[in-house]
């Protein structure tokens, strides 16, 4: 169900080289989420760092919501770099085995096996 590497790049390398293989890819940084920050800010005590990357690609979104509107909810796509006990990570939840569990239309399974193919692609060039 997850996709994770390890690398030894620290979490802010690993995180620009990340935002530059989703651009590559042909697919966009819709908005990063901080999670670890927005803890700090409200006094909660937080050691490890997590940088969530909502990314899409317009024509693959398209074609998900062209098929089935509801899958909305599991849009855009989420690539994490975070840190656990001192190590940077890269990961994702695979989107076949996502939409899979939401949707038995085997369009949408191509659609996932190409996503899926391209995000894979993104974290191993990251790491």
């Amino acid at each position: 169900m997850y996709y994770i590497v390890d690398t030894g790049k620290s979490f802010n390398e690993a995180s620009t080289d990340l935002a530059s293989a989703v651009t590559r890819h042909g697919f966009g940084v819709l908005h990063v989420h901080d999670p670890g920050s927005t803890l700090r800010s409200k006094g909660i005590a937080f050691e490890e760092e997590c940088k969530v990357f909502e990314v899409c690609n317009p024509a693959q979104a398209a074609k998900v919501l062209s098929t089935d509107m509801r899958l909305n909810m599991a849009l855009p796509c989420r690539i994490s770099v975070f840190t656990q006990k001192g190590k940077t990570k890269i990961g994702l939840i695979k989107p076949v085995q996502m939409l899979s569990a939401l949707s038995q239309d085997p369009a949408l399974v191509q659609v996932a096996r190409e996503v899926e193919d391209k995000t894979i692609q993104m974290v191993d060039e990251a790491k």
